[in-house]
């Protein structure tokens, strides 16, 4: 198996992050990047997943980031999110996420860094 460079792998999500929300929310994208963010530090992944589902008036930009998300757990072979289509789902299930502790930090941070560099991304195109 090919080993992977993690850190890339999250500056290349964050500015995908960052590009799409933008897209979809203008000015608030930095804000609801940063709000995610902190959801994900204090709460979990299960809750930074569910903050996104939970998004009415940001439901375009919580749609791309939680793809988006859901698409870097993917890469970087985190177990329950390869071929994952709801990510709430593979948290909840039997033998999910939330089943392996080792998966479950790792994706957090993954997750972490990827918003860290989504944040600063945002920034940079004005939103």
């Amino acid at each position: 198996m090919t080993q992977q460079n993690l850190d890339r792998l999250c500056a290349e999500y964050g500015y995908k992050i960052a590009e799409q929300v933008h897209n979809e929310l203008q000015k608030t994208a930095e804000t609801h990047i940063t709000k995610s963010l902190g959801v994900l530090q204090e709460n979990g992944v299960y809750a930074f997943f569910l903050y996104q589902a939970s998004r009415g008036s940001e439901k375009k930009g919580a749609e791309k980031l939680t793809a988006l998300a859901t698409e870097l757990l993917n890469k970087a072979a985190v177990a329950s999110f390869t071929s994952v289509s709801d990510p709430l789902e593979a948290m909840r299930k039997a033998g999910g996420l939330a089943d392996n502790l080792d998966d479950l930090l790792l994706a957090k941070r993954l997750l972490e860094q990827a918003l860290i560099y989504a944040r600063y991304h945002a920034k940079a195109l004005g939103g």
